[in-house]
């Protein structure tokens, strides 16, 4: 089942330079379906929708690791099952202690954009397992 963000939304998390969770809001949580505890530590992907192509990821690594901005739309899937769709802007940061790290600020995606991409990385999914490109 989708849930769906309203505009005054704001899903914030930030992980480590590994992608390991450091911190997610109570909107993150909330759309996530997990409580903070059980997301301190893991892995980001914990999140991942299996509808995702992965060359959509490698983009967003490319693009971080280098330094750069990252912003996209990405479907996430819930601890029960469920999935969300959000417009992502992932920050790149070091801080102070010269830490590297990411924050991620995710907020509501209409309802023709999840449907251009949902066809999107379908057809790109359809295309990695045929070989097509």
């Amino acid at each position: 089942m989708e849930k769906f963000l309203s505009p005054t939304h704001l899903l914030v998390s930030e992980t480590d330079e590994k992608g390991l969770i450091k911190y997610a809001n109570e909107d993150f949580c909330y759309f996530a379906e997990y409580p903070v505890e059980e997301l301190e530590g893991k892995p980001h992907n914990i999140v991942r929708h299996p509808d995702m192509p992965k060359e959509a990821f490698k983009d967003l690594w490319d693009t971080v690791k280098r330094g750069d901005i990252w912003r996209g739309f990405v479907k996430n899937s819930t601890k029960n099952g469920n999935f969300y769709w959000v417009y992502a802007t992932v920050f790149p940061y070091t801080n102070s202690d010269g830490e590297k790290g990411f924050l991620s600020v995710r907020k509501m995606a209409t309802k023709a954009e999840t449907q251009k991409y949902d066809a999107l990385y379908k057809d790109m999914r359809h295309q990695h397992h045929t070989g097509r490109s």
